[in-house]
């Protein structure tokens, strides 16, 4: 018996009907001598186990609404341990500092490019390698512009009267 032949027969295996002695006997034979699909024998068995044991539970009802109560609860204890103000988005974060650390990153992401790694890998790889190097630069430069944005909106819409 070839592996493909114990593959398909091993899983194609539903559990309803049981395999013949002989099919057993060849699967067994096969199995002691190709470790690789012995391998596999035993991770298609502990994957019937596991569907058969039933992985993952059932809840108990009402539970969903245990849980939402919970956190509706929650959230009201929450507004008084809050470091800034319930009514703001965001927490105080200082303005300066965001500025000096996109500079930073800005700074970093345009002398990468002078590197004497970056040139020989950009060499041999060409476009296959500018084009995720370029859409990280993108994702990373919006992000922090989000970021950025996000936590500033009211002191930014203040600055440039916006109002």
């Amino acid at each position: 018996m070839t592996c493909n032949d114990m593959l398909d027969k091993i899983y194609g295996f539903d559990g309803g009907e049981m395999f013949s002695l002989r099919d057993r006997l060849q699967i067994a034979v096969h199995v002691v001598f190709c470790p690789r699909c012995a391998a596999r024998v035993a991770r298609v068995e502990a994957l019937r186990d596991i569907l058969r044991t039933g992985f993952f539970p059932v809840p108990p009802p009402g539970i969903a609404d245990s849980v939402m109560d919970r956190i509706y609860s929650e959230a009201f204890d929450m507004t008084a341990d809050m470091p800034f103000d319930a009514e703001e988005s965001s927490p105080e974060v200082p303005f300066g500092g965001w500025v000096v650390t996109g500079l930073i990153i800005l700074l970093s992401l345009a002398t990468a490019f002078m590197g004497l790694d970056f040139i020989s890998v950009a060499a041999a790889q060409g476009s296959s390698f500018l084009l995720p190097v370029g859409i990280t630069i993108g994702v990373v430069v919006t992000g922090y512009g989000a970021l950025f944005i996000g936590s500033h909106l009211k002191e930014l819409s203040d600055r440039f009267r916006l109002r």
